[in-house]
């Protein structure tokens, strides 16, 4: 037993037992997009088709179909993901602070993502919900990327 405050472990196995796909995107050491987006496909296991560009991150987290036994479905099936996806995204102050242009991007895809997937459509998909959490400090979880952006706006990503 630890006395040590770890916010993010409950929610992670509370997530697992719901059901969903869990997946933990730890941005320790992450200066640059390039290594963002390794780790990016890394963690989620994005297919070679994901270069190193926002739009194609974009693409893949509203189509899921590459993802082995969701099926065009995305998530219809029994499949990982049809329970739904909790990517809990970690150690990202660094990143941020760093390149904050590019990771005000980065959290506009993944916002993008979270409304899509919430949208209804002729068929359920899986719900996404995205985690900020902040090992390194005892704060507990950050902003849900579903939750209301703080303002709207879309604009075409470069690169």
């Amino acid at each position: 037993m630890s006395l040590d405050p770890q916010p993010l472990a409950p929610a992670l196995e509370a997530a697992a037992a719901a059901g969903r796909t869990v997946v933990r995107l730890d941005l320790s050491g992450v200066r640059g997009k390039a290594e963002l987006m390794r780790r990016c496909g890394d963690a989620l296991r994005l297919p070679e088709w994901v270069g190193g560009n926002w739009d194609a991150l974009a693409d893949a987290l509203r189509d899921l179909s590459w993802v082995p036994g969701a099926g065009a479905g995305a998530g219809a099936g029994a499949g990982p993901g049809a329970g739904g996806w909790l990517l809990a995204v970690s150690q990202w102050r660094g990143y941020a602070g760093a390149r904050p242009g590019e990771w005000e991007t980065f959290v506009e895809v993944l916002e993008e993502a979270v409304g899509f997937w919430r949208e209804p459509g002729p068929e359920p998909g899986p719900e996404l919900v995205v985690v900020l959490a902040d090992t390194d400090t005892d704060i507990g979880p950050g902003p849900v990327a579903g939750a209301p952006p703080r303002t709207p706006r879309l604009k075409r990503r470069r690169g």
